[in-house]
């Protein structure tokens, strides 16, 4: 039997192991490679600090900056050619109703002043400025006790009868107050007027009712009884909203005592009016008691 043997095999020996190196030079071996490791150690720290040291602070970041977008231009389309056809007249619709006339403004109306009628020249109230009127003989009286002489809160009497159109009211400024007695009479137009007042308290001689008056001044006489015998005097006209003069005149504490005084008055505005005088309270200076004369002025 033969034996067939790979190329070579008989002809190349096999390769030996190199033989181990000996312990000295382990030692240097190792201790080389020691310091070499420490070697580039130490570089790299030293090249690092040099680094950190001399670098140039980094750049900002770049601000982006806004680029503009061209619109795309428009694609030209097709013009349609233009009608030739004229277009329609406009209409316009004229409204069959008419528009809504307008009222013409009208004047204000006015006032008429009431109407006094000519018997009514005598009384004292309501004087031809004041429109109010009265049916009733008591809310005359009790109109004319605190809307003219000022009167409170008057209590007022019973009506006694003169005769068929005449005829007394009493009032008084509490029950147990002093009476002033207010003439009412029942005018051609069948409404109550006061003729005038008088008071047991206050009796006036002059002027009397009817007497003619006239500027600068007016004289009074009579008799009075009165907190510290104090009268007050007032002269009005019909027309005047203000008195034409105003003052005092001094009679009895304590009883009945005669008094003479003068009150100046201005001009009048109307031919007619009055002369007031009051006695007042001690506790509130109220009204207490009247005497009232109508009287005329001389123009």
């Amino acid at each position: 039997m033969t034996v067939i043997l790979p190329p070579d095999q008989d002809q190349q020996p096999s390769p030996q192991p190199p033989p181990p190196p000996s312990p000295a030079r382990r030692r240097w071996a190792t201790a080389a490679a020691v310091l070499a490791t420490i070697a580039v150690a130490v570089s790299v720290v030293v090249l690092a600090i040099v680094l950190a040291g001399d670098a140039p602070e980094p750049d900002p970041p770049p601000v982006p900056v806004p680029t503009t977008t061209a619109a795309p231009a428009p694609t030209p389309t097709a013009t349609a050619p233009a009608p030739t056809t004229a277009p329609a007249p406009s209409v316009t619709v004229v409204p069959t109703t008419a528009p809504p006339a307008t009222t013409p403004p009208t004047a204000a109306p006015t006032t008429a002043p009431p109407v006094v009628p000519p018997d009514a020249s005598t009384a004292v109230w309501p004087t031809a400025a004041v429109a109010t009127r009265y049916d009733d003989p008591l809310a005359a009286a009790r109109g004319f006790a605190t809307r003219f002489v000022g009167f409170a809160d008057p209590v007022v009497g019973p009506y006694r009868a003169g005769d068929s159109r005449s005829g007394e009211v009493d009032v008084r400024p509490t029950r147990r107050g002093p009476v002033t007695t207010v003439l009412v009479r029942r005018m051609s137009d069948d409404r109550w007027w006061v003729l005038g007042a008088a008071s047991a308290d206050i009796q006036l001689d002059t002027p009397r009712a009817g007497d003619v008056l006239a500027p600068p001044s007016v004289a009074l006489t009579g008799r009075a009884l009165a907190f510290e015998g104090t009268v007050a005097v007032s002269v009005v006209d019909d027309a005047s909203a203000e008195p034409l003069g105003t003052g005092w005149v001094t009679g009895g504490g304590d009883e009945l005592r005669p008094f003479e005084g003068a009150v100046a008055i201005g001009r009048p505005r109307a031919e007619r009016g009055a002369v007031v005088l009051t006695s007042d309270s001690a506790m509130d200076g109220s009204v207490m008691a009247a005497s009232v004369v109508r009287v005329a002025f001389a123009r």
